[in-house]
C-alpha cells in the first residue's frame, strides 16, 4: 500500500474510534449526555480492590471519578454510604443505582471539590463484566 493509502486508512481508524455511539466496548463520555457528576471512591472494607471495582462500575455508568483508595482503618462499614457534597439527593440515587447498593445521605459540603463520596462496605460485591 503506498503512504498516502495507509495515512487514510489511518486518519478513518481515527475517526471511528473517536465516535461516541457508545456501541460494545464502548464507555459514556462524563457530562456528555447531562450534567457531569465528580465522584470520589473510598474502600471501608478490609477486602483489596473494591474502590477499583466500584471505579469501573461507576465510569462505565458515566459518572467521573476523579479519585479512588482506601478509607482510614477505623472508618470500617458494613454498607455502602452515598454521601453527597454538592447537588440534591437524586445525584446520589443515580449513583446507587450504578452501584446496585447503598445508602444516600446528603452532606453539603462545597469544600470537598466533588459532588460525591461513595464508602463502599462489606455488602459491596460487584460483578464486572470483563472484556471479551
Amino acid at each position: 500500500m503506498e503512504r498516502s493509502g495507509r495515512a487514510l486508512v489511518l486518519a478513518l481508524c481515527g475517526i471511528l474510534a473517536c465516535r461516541s455511539d457508545h456501541g460494545p466496548g464502548t464507555f459514556p463520555i462524563p457530562g456528555e449526555n447531562g450534567t457531569r457528576v465528580t465522584v470520589e471512591v473510598l474502600n471501608t472494607s478490609p477486602r483489596s480492590g473494591l474502590a477499583r471495582q466500584g471505579t469501573r462500575l461507576l465510569r462505565r455508568a458515566g459518572f467521573d471519578v476523579v479519585t479512588f483508595g482506601n478509607a482510614t482503618a477505623s472508618a470500617a462499614l458494613d454498607s455502602t454510604r452515598i454521601v453527597v457534597r454538592r447537588g440534591t439527593a437524586a445525584v446520589g440515587a443515580r449513583v446507587r443505582d450504578a452501584l446496585g447498593v447503598g445508602r444516600v445521605a446528603v452532606q453539603l459540603d462545597s469544600t470537598r471539590l466533588l459532588d460525591v463520596s461513595v464508602f463502599l462496605g462489606a455488602d459491596f460485591s460487584p460483578r464486572l463484566r470483563f472484556h471479551p
